[in-house]
């Protein structure tokens, strides 16, 4: 079984809205749920947090402030050759958002708004899901992006 390992970020702007970027369906023909937060897998050597900054900077321009935070791990098994671990974090970023050629949109969005979301996701889904579970209150855990 060959393991990867991805990180992702659930980016929080000033408003307290929450950055979704839509994949290509050119590049990626095999995904039903568009939707998704920045993020991708970890070139080993780097830390992880030195390859989520380069993944936020592929696919959207923006550079990472503060120190994001961890709010989640999930394990992604497609098949029994594959494992993937996610992590993924929250936290904020400045400068002029551009997408690159993988995704074709992008929309910030209240996180009440991301629960009701067509085509978002699964694994998104079920963090925000898991979040709301085992949370005494959501907001608590995606509230201050870096505190």
């Amino acid at each position: 079984m060959h393991l990867q390992v991805g990180v992702k970020v659930l980016l929080k702007n000033n408003e307290g809205k929450f950055l979704l970027i839509c994949r290509s369906a050119e590049k990626y023909k095999d995904v039903l749920q568009k939707w998704d937060i920045p993020g991708g897998r970890i070139d080993p050597g780097k830390t992880l947090i030195d390859n989520l900054e380069r993944e936020v900077m592929e696919e959207t321009n923006l550079r990472l402030k503060n120190n994001p935070r961890l709010v989640g791990a999930q394990d992604i098994i497609p098949n029994s050759e594959k494992h993937v671990v996610r992590l993924t974090y929250i936290g904020e970023a400045e400068g002029e958002l551009r997408l690159s050629e993988e995704h074709t949109e992008f929309g910030w969005f209240e996180l009440k708004e991301l629960h009701s979301m067509e085509n978002l996701d699964k694994y998104l889904q079920a963090l925000l899901a898991d979040l709301e579970e085992n949370e005494t209150d959501v907001k608590s855990a995606l509230g201050a992006a870096s505190s």
